[in-house]
C-alpha cells in the first residue's frame, strides 16, 4: 500500500483515465503531481506560453472541484508558472486536463513526456445564492481596494 494512503487525511473517490496517474509525493501533501503526456519534447521559450496535455480525464464527485496549480520548484529554478493559476476543473467536466505553462525565465525550458508539470488540489465547492439588494452594510474598510493599507 502506498505511504500516502496511510495518512489520516480524508479521501474521496475520483475516477480517472490516462497513462500518467497523478501521485502524491508525501503523506501530508495537499497536491498530487500532474505529468506531461506529449509525443515529442516541447520547448517553451522565454516569454512564451503553451498548452501541455496530461492525457488524464477525471470524474469528480458532485460538490468538488480540482485546481491546477504551479509547482514551486519549477517556478524557483526555471521561472515556469501556470498562466491561469489556479485553473479550475469542475465536477461536470470530462475533457482532458491540460496545463497552460508560461516561461518567465531566461532560458528555454524543455518538457518531456512523464515530466511533472503541475499539481492538482481537490476542494469542496460551495455555490452562492445571490440576493439583489439596494445597499450593502457599511464597514470600516469600505471600498478601499488595491494597496489601500500601504506598504508598511
Amino acid at each position: 500500500m502506498p505511504k500516502y494512503l496511510k495518512s489520516k487525511i480524508p479521501k474521496i473517490e475520483v475516477k480517472i483515465t490516462g497513462k500518467f496517474i497523478p501521485k502524491y509525493q508525501s503523506e501530508q501533501a495537499a497536491g498530487c503531481d500532474l505529468y506531461a503526456d506529449v509525443d515529442d519534447t516541447v520547448v517553451l521559450e522565454p516569454g512564451k506560453y503553451c498548452i501541455v496535455p496530461t492525457g488524464v480525464r477525471i470524474e469528480l464527485p458532485q460538490g468538488y472541484e480540482a485546481q491546477v496549480r504551479p509547482r514551486s520548484g519549477m517556478a524557483m529554478k526555471h521561472g515556469i508558472g501556470i498562466l491561469n493559476a489556479p485553473g479550475t476543473i469542475d465536477a461536470d467536466y470530462r475533457g482532458e486536463v491540460k496545463v497552460i505553462l508560461f516561461n518567465l525565465g531566461q532560458e528555454p525550458f524543455c518538457i518531456k513526456s512523464g515530466d511533472r508539470i503541475a499539481q492538482l488540489v481537490l476542494n469542496r465547492v460551495v455555490q452562492a445564492e445571490f440576493i439583489l439588494v439596494d445597499q450593502l452594510k457599511e464597514t470600516k474598510r469600505g471600498s478601499g481596494g488595491f494597496g489601500h493599507t500601504g506598504t508598511q
